[in-house]
């Protein structure tokens, strides 16, 4: 059984930075696909970030140049390092790991593990 437990949410005023891990246990494959996603109040779950087995991460459009996402195979933690973090910023954010990325691009969520998620409040 996986599991992933995400924590480092906290409030903070725009301008600032957090740092998110994600802790992974369990069997995931060698070449499972890992990400970011978030879902503020009232909205889909959004894409943040993949990223590969190979630890290549992409991110989304909304948050480039100021997020990065990166994996350390060697502690089976994911990261994402948030900054001039903005109220459209808040959200749960939550971490996620499938066999593929196509399961994250097609929306069928139900096929991927994911944490519990931890919030993130930006304010003005």
């Amino acid at each position: 059984q996986v599991q992933l437990v995400e924590s480092g949410g906290d409030s903070v005023q725009a301008g600032g930075s957090l740092r998110l891990s994600c802790a992974a246990s369990g069997y995931i494959g060698s070449n499972y696909e890992m990400a970011w996603f978030r879902q503020g109040p009232g909205e889909e779950r959004e894409a943040v970030a993949f990223i590969d087995s190979d630890g290549r991460a992409t991110v989304a459009d909304s948050v480039k140049g100021r997020f990065t996402a990166s994996r350390d195979a060697v502690k089976n933690t994911l990261y994402l390092q948030m900054n001039t973090l903005q109220p459209g910023d808040t959200a749960m954010y939550y971490c996620a790991a499938a066999s593929s990325r196509l399961v994250f691009l097609t929306r069928k969520f139900n096929l991927a593990y994911w944490g519990q998620g931890t919030q993130v409040t930006v304010s003005s």
